[in-house]
């Protein structure tokens, strides 16, 4: 546990990811609050059954189509700007639904503003999706979701059971007031985030209509068989979710003689299953047999169901649930955070929109599909038959989970040398396993000639540079404006990451000397690694001396900011 623990701590540490959790938090739980009195206050109103339905099926038909869309509307504005205004939209909407339910108004009106709420929450899924990446880095990526997921296991386990409490409290009214306020404090602290998005123009120019931008995300995920994969562990576990809320109402009632309240339960052991497994995440995430992990979490999740055909103590059950309940969080954690690691930054939030909006169809699919499979198989039936099929059709895709981790394995391979390579600098001394991998994925391999200038003084940084073979000469005018030699770097080195900390054109002039091996890596690629992993205090105090050498009236800024002083 020890690793994984370190990874939620250090997550934790990020001002900006702890607002955002914190927010999600309490939105979560009072959305799940609200759903619990608006069920109550439709059918109190109306004594309808079917209008029930009718309040759950509109929240849906919304949420599928706006889900779509709402990761085009995430490129396309600033992300915490955008997630503000879905918050205080929230508000608005919920202060409205409580007024009309404080004076018994029409419940059409009130499924209605239940609708645009959860427009507005399908659009701010996405952005979070998108963001939390550029906030807490990819080494950091497994931890955060496994928090978020964790957040939306105890909204599912608290939101229902605050929201019973509040209306013995009095009128559903009260519950949709306390709702707005939750999404008044989530406004709130998001707003707080320091980090911001740049825009997107998903219009190409404006040559892409509302169509074309949202066939991007689906096109993103169609050219790579991998996302392709991933995507389909999550939609088909979504699918089997679908059928739960069926299938474990009847089990319930008639296998364990628990009726409503065991539904309850139940639910609430798959929840609890997604908070334990979330400890050991962190640790999965970076296992290079990361479809073999899915596939395994996949036959967790399935094959206790076809135990429950032949459970009939309470006790049991739960427990087989909070066993489920690993086992999909497994599959979600690891299929998302895959997915944001490898699509385009410039695409992720449309991506996530497909993918949200392909989820939500999963789930409904399922439960539209447990009624027949009852009727024709009978309770025993369906769930052996989810029990086991599912875990059949892993099993039958199993040879390109199979290449897929050998593919994985095969670049990390290839990876190795440049991964020795970048631990032995000082400047990647913290850096954890998985971030020097991405580090080292994204190194472009140049062979220099002798003679050949690497970085020019005063050209504008854009890259950071290692060494791997050779030797160069640094030279520099600096303050003095008169040309002098700095010495000579021999392999294994690094330079140009001045230019990159402190925001300013290059400050000396690199050339080769003998024929060299040079890995370039993408500048803002590597201000992201030293996001998750600050310098270390030899190198922040090797940076301060060669800034100190050409510009002797500057002081580094990153060390200050970085609040790491030079005797650090």
């Amino acid at each position: 546990m020890g690793r994984g623990g370190t990874g939620y701590r250090e997550v934790l540490r990020n001002r900006d990811y702890r607002l955002l959790l914190s927010g999600l938090a309490i939105s979560a739980t009072g959305s799940w609050a609200y759903s619990v009195a608006l069920v109550v206050f439709v059918f109190d109103s109306t004594h309808s059954p079917t209008l029930v339905a009718v309040a759950s099926l509109t929240r849906f038909a919304v949420a599928l189509p706006v889900s779509a869309y709402g990761g085009v509307v995430a490129e396309r504005f600033e992300r915490v700007r955008l997630m503000v205004t879905l918050d205080l939209a929230a508000l608005v909407l919920m202060a409205a639904l409580a007024i009309v339910a404080g004076l018994h108004g029409p419940v059409g009106l009130a499924i209605g503003l239940a609708a645009l709420t959860t427009a507005a929450a399908s659009i701010y899924s996405p952005a979070v999706k998108a963001t939390t990446p550029a906030i807490v880095g990819a080494e950091h990526l497994a931890a955060a979701n496994s928090l978020e997921s964790s957040v939306d296991y105890l909204a599912v386990v608290a939101g229902p059971a605050i929201g019973a409490g509040l209306l013995l409290l009095g009128s559903p009214a009260i519950a949709f007031a306390v709702n707005a306020a939750t999404f008044g404090y989530s406004a709130l602290i998001v707003s707080r985030l320091v980090a911001r998005s740049t825009p997107t123009d998903v219009t190409e120019g404006g040559r892409a209509g509302p169509l074309k931008q949202l066939l991007v995300g689906i096109e993103a995920v169609t050219q790579s068989s991998t996302v392709a994969l991933l995507l389909g562990f999550s939609v088909l576990a979504s699918f089997v979710y679908g059928t739960d809320t069926v299938l474990f109402v009847v089990v319930s009632q008639r296998q364990l003689g628990t009726g409503a309240t065991g539904y309850g339960y139940l639910l609430a052991g798959l929840g609890i299953g997604g908070i334990v497994a979330a400890v050991f995440m962190n640790r999965l995430a970076t296992s290079p047999r990361l479809g073999t992990m899915i596939a395994a979490g996949m036959a967790v999740y399935c094959l206790p169901t076809a135990l429950l055909a032949v459970v009939h103590a309470p006790v049991l059950a739960f427990c087989l649930q909070v066993i489920r309940g690993g086992g999909t969080l497994v599959v979600d954690v690891l299929a998302v955070t895959a997915m944001q690691r490898l699509v385009a930054q410039d695409v992720v939030a449309r991506v996530f929109g497909a993918f949200f909006a392909l989820v939500l169809a999963a789930t409904a699919v399922g439960a539209i599909v447990a009624p027949g499979l009852l009727a024709g198989l009978g309770l025993t039936g369906a769930l052996l038959l989810m029990g086991f099929a599912i875990p059949a059709v892993v099993l039958v895709a199993f040879p390109r989970v199979r290449a897929l981790d050998r593919a994985a394995l095969a670049q990390l391979a290839t990876l190795a040398p440049r991964i020795a390579l970048l631990r032995g600098l000082d400047i990647f001394a913290g850096a954890s396993r998985p971030a020097l991998e991405e580090l080292a994925a994204s190194c472009v391999e140049q062979h220099v000639p002798a003679g050949t200038v690497v970085v020019r003084e005063g050209k504008a940084a854009d890259d950071f540079f290692v060494l791997a073979t050779g030797e160069v000469n640094v030279s520099a005018k600096g303050e003095t404006r008169a040309k002098r030699s700095l010495g000579t770097l021999t392999a294994p080195a690094y330079f140009g990451e001045i230019g990159l900390l402190e925001r300013m054109p290059r400050t000396a002039t690199v050339k080769t000397v003998l024929p060299s091996v040079v890995y370039r890596i993408d500048g803002a690629q590597f201000l992201d690694a030293l996001t998750a992993t600050p310098l270390s205090p030899s190198a922040l105090g090797l940076a301060q001396v060669r800034l100190a050498r050409t510009h002797p009236s500057r002081a580094l800024a990153y060390g200050a900011s970085a609040g790491v002083s030079p005797s650090e």
